[in-house]
């Protein structure tokens, strides 16, 4: 009998430690909504995933969510939707692979939105934001210095306790080797998903994104790369965004809201002209993306509505890839604004290996501002021009932004913080929602 119960107890830990190493990254919390969230885990291989969920107030109550294969076909990916939840609610949760529960070294949380709406002012909230992530495969990079560095950063993130993190696009850097087949790209997201410096940021803390050409195929690329469908359905599988594309149309354009302030995260790649065309009005997003925008801008009643894009749009200089370097769109998005009167328009970006904030004044209306967050863990860039930079936010170090909206509802605050790798603050920068309103 006791041979028998010792022979149990060895398989029962062998079982254990090989469900463990069944985890390859994860887990991590994607969008929260007021009665669901999702959660997507990798694991090695093929697998089967379910979760334990529970209200912090009650840990006595536990629910088991449904059970997902992995397949290998889809790079043992699961994303697996939380429903049934309470608005406003704070849940622990744990991890089982194969019917054994795999221990995390740290707290895997995650959050129901608030229901405020006609019952008082709405919520505080931060959230981080950041774009160009570079982590470092020797063998696969080009010779020379290291690109990518001081992942530390990602604790430093972390530690800020942000309610969630919108990645800026260049999330993944796909290399020569990666972006011409499908074994290639998910190993390169495989690859950067799982560096160890991200997953207590990853497991309670929720995220969404967009992307940039480094997450689309090679440097610089446009709607004619062949493989975008490709890429595209990669995204897909590695970021539990709400949404991709609208009005039918393929892409990663998305929306999300968080308490009182709106999103709309702009897909600046899958429908943009190439940069040596000659013969037509070039275009970022396309005439459909960007009445699709206007529309919903016009709908908004948000204090602040952020529009997210990869590259900057309001810098004045042909720099970079930017959007003045596509001026009909450009004039057309602004006009757009001014015309139908939005307020509270903000832009962030990333996507040029610096931060900084630029200030377009016009004439009997609010300025409108381009918060740009850049670098993660790529290498920084040198001082490219911008003669409508705040020059006291321009950073040229690796580094992240911190944005906290707070205050009773019709003044509202919004405040950027600017934290190097180590969680140092560089500089902050508010703005009230009425700085943000039409002159009368």
């Amino acid at each position: 009998m006791k041979k028998f119960l010792s022979l149990f107890f060895i398989l029962l830990f062998n079982l254990s430690v090989y469900s463990q190493e069944l985890l390859r990254t994860g887990p991590m919390v994607g969008y929260s909504a007021m009665r669901e969230v999702s959660i997507w885990t990798q694991t090695i291989q093929p697998a089967k995933v379910k979760y334990v969920y529970w209200n912090i107030e009650d840990s006595q109550r536990k629910y088991f969510t449904k059970e997902v294969e992995t397949l290998e076909s889809e790079g043992c990916v699961s994303i697996i939707k939380i429903d049934k939840l309470e608005p406003g609610q704070k849940y622990n949760y744990e991890i089982f692979i194969n019917g054994k529960k795999v221990k995390r070294n740290y707290e895997l949380k995650f959050q129901t939105q608030e229901l405020w709406q006609w019952r008082k002012d709405p919520p505080s909230f931060s959230f981080a934001a950041g774009s160009c992530a570079y982590i470092n495969e020797t063998i696969y990079d080009r010779p020379g210095n290291p690109y990518g560095g001081q992942y530390k950063i990602f604790q430093s993130i972390y530690e800020k306790k942000p309610d969630f993190m919108l990645w800026l696009g260049d999330n993944i850097y796909l290399r020569e080797v990666d972006w011409d087949s499908w074994s290639g790209i998910i190993h390169r997201y495989t690859h950067t998903r799982s560096a160890l410096e991200m997953q207590p940021l990853f497991g309670s803390v929720h995220n969404y994104a967009i992307w940039d050409d480094h997450d689309f195929g090679p440097n610089n690329s446009d709607r004619g790369w062949w493989n975008k469908e490709m890429t595209l359905k990669a995204f897909k599988l590695f970021w539990p965004n709400q949404s991709y594309g609208v009005n039918g149309r393929p892409g990663t354009t998305s929306y999300f809201s968080w308490a009182d302030v709106d999103f709309f995260l702009m897909d600046n790649r899958y429908y943009r002209t190439p940069n040596d065309r000659k013969t037509e009005t070039r275009e970022m997003f396309g005439d459909a993306q960007i009445q699709w925008l206007i529309d919903n801008l016009v709908y908004s009643r948000a204090p602040f509505k952020v529009i997210v894009t990869g590259g900057q749009f309001l810098n004045p200089e042909l720099s970079d890839e930017n959007h003045t370097n596509f001026p009909f769109e450009k004039e057309k998005i602004l006009k757009a604004i001014e015309q139908e009167g939005i307020e509270g328009v903000i832009f962030l970006t990333g996507d040029v290996h610096r931060t900084e904030i630029t200030k377009m004044e016009r004439d009997n209306n609010y300025p409108l501002y381009d918060f740009t967050m850049s670098p993660l863990t790529s290498s920084p860039s040198k001082v490219f021009p911008n003669s409508w930079r705040i020059e006291s936010t321009l950073v040229t170090e690796r580094n992240f932004g911190i944005f906290e909206v707070s205050g009773q509802r019709k003044n509202r605050t919004l405040s950027c913080s600017v934290y190097d790798s180590d969680g140092k603050m560089l500089w902050t920068f508010s703005l009230n929602e009425n700085d943000l309103k039409i002159k009368k």
